[in-house]
């Protein structure tokens, strides 16, 4: 497999995972968007903007060695009251990331680069990060609107997979 085939194979499942929990959101009010199932869990809106800045800390800055400003202890305390701004945020990183990803220098995914909370990784191996975070809080976010609307007397609408 060339490093651009494996490049698009994680691109498409790590964007999936996001447009999942960004789907998650869709038709809440602010209450449910930023309803926590118990006290210390992460609401659908926090799990939300947290996927977006750690996708873009670790593909745009870690892989692609951009310059990113992250907050990663705000993305947890944040409350939305409208889905637009995490919609219009992933647009936005869709197509830096995108044109980003295609434009990485053939042997990129071979380099070892320093992540700053997981030591030395290969341009690989932080695919496979945030493919598995991605993954992982697409789950949580599924179950927390189950969860939610559980607490209402209400069955959730079928996900398209």
């Amino acid at each position: 497999m060339s490093q651009e085939q494996e490049l698009s194979s994680f691109w498409g499942f790590i964007s999936r995972s996001i447009e999942r929990i960004i789907a998650c959101l869709e038709g809440l009010s602010a209450d449910e968007m930023n309803w926590r199932p118990v006290e210390n869990a992460n609401s659908l809106y926090v799990l939300a903007t947290h996927i977006l800045g750690t996708t873009e800390e670790n593909l745009l800055g870690v892989l692609c060695g951009q310059p990113v400003q992250r907050k990663r202890e705000a993305e947890f305390a944040v409350q939305g009251t409208s889905l637009e701004p995490v919609r219009l945020k992933w647009q936005e990183l869709q197509g830096r990331i995108k044109s980003s990803l295609d434009g990485l220098p053939s042997g990129e995914l071979e380099r070892e680069r320093m992540h700053t909370r997981r030591g030395k990784l290969t341009g690989r191996e932080v695919l496979i990060v945030v493919a598995r975070h991605a993954a992982e809080h697409m789950g949580q976010a599924e179950l927390t609107r189950d969860l939610l609307f559980a607490s209402q007397g209400k069955q959730p609408p079928p996900r398209e997979y």
